[in-house]
């Protein structure tokens, strides 16, 4: 065997950092993220990555490309912006790449890239992710819950808003600033959701599933204490609590739960079938809510990190 011979069958990969993707690698991207939920029934990056791939250059956003003679074969994505928590990352191999060791070759470079300071996300928790998560030396710290419920025949008992409390739906361009701080103070504990930018809300409002009809805010005299934004999945027939907030000093009142109720009553005259939504399991006050309105849990989402 000539050394031409051991080229030509012996596959090239190579692993590429970008800050920004072009148009083309985003297309492939997007395609290799798109053939994978496909295979897996799931996304394997989640609706924040995702708009990062379609975003352009973000700071502390990198994007690694992982091609073997070429081709695309995977895809992570790194993302440094929380200034106390080690950087967050989504990893995949397209389906008809697995078993070759791409997932821990990716996992390496994360590991490299971070400082070996990581955490990843593992999206419905499969043994493949669970071993790499292992291979890589990592260890589980949170469990993100999905939970579900059918809407068909839905009997929720009718909101009951705190004394001096009106709800109306969002105005975009009006209501974003109140709503960012809003949702900044309701999720200060909360890495993900609580450091959305202006840029953030732009990104979602010029989604084809936005809708403002479907996002609740809760007011009283006139200042905002409270939100429900809806999300539609047509394709998949489902309906999302995508977020509940409510202004710390409000809690308690029942808006929270008031809320929900709006939301999910929206939902259902919408035609869809289920509702969803996303909880930290070991939020017990919230999965209690959520299980007294009827929620029970669908799949988990796993995050794993270094020990360090």
């Amino acid at each position: 065997m000539t050394s031409d011979d051991t080229a030509r069958i012996t596959p090239a990969r190579s692993i590429g950092t970008h800050t920004a993707l072009a148009p083309d690698q985003t297309e492939a991207v997007l395609a290799l993220l798109a053939e994978a939920a496909a295979a897996d029934g799931q996304h394997a990056v989640s609706e924040q990555g995702r708009l990062h791939v379609r975003g352009g250059a973000r700071d502390g956003i990198a994007h690694l490309l992982l091609t073997v003679d070429g081709e695309l074969a995977g895809y992570a994505q790194l993302e440094d912006t929380d200034p106390v928590e080690a950087p967050a990352a989504e990893l995949v191999v397209h389906p008809a790449r697995r078993g070759h060791g791409h997932g821990r070759a990716l996992g390496v470079a994360l590991l490299a890239a971070s400082g070996k300071r990581l955490r990843v996300w593992a999206h419905g928790g499969h043994p493949a992710a669970r071993h790499l998560a292992q291979v890589l030396g990592l260890t589980l710290f949170r469990e993100l819950r999905q939970m579900r419920r059918p809407l068909t025949g839905l009997e929720l008992p009718d909101p009951v808003l705190p004394e001096g409390v009106t709800v109306r739906t969002f105005v975009p361009g009006e209501d974003d600033t109140a709503w960012l701080a809003v949702n900044a103070a309701a999720f200060a504990h909360h890495p993900e959701q609580g450091s959305l930018t202006q840029r953030d809300l732009d990104d979602r409002k010029a989604e084809p599933w936005f809708d403002p009809a479907g996002f609740f805010l809760a007011l009283r005299d006139g200042e905002l204490v409270g939100f429900h934004w809806t999300k539609t999945h047509a394709a998949e027939g489902l309906g999302e609590v995508y977020v509940v907030g409510v202004r710390p000093g409000q809690q308690g009142g029942g808006l929270g739960k008031a809320l929900t109720t709006i939301g999910l009553r929206h939902l259902a005259a919408a035609g869809l079938p289920t509702a969803m939504l996303y909880v930290d399991a070991d939020n017990k006050a919230a999965v209690a809510v959520y299980e007294r309105l009827g929620f029970t849990t669908y799949e988990t989402d796993l995050m794993y990190r270094t020990e360090s």
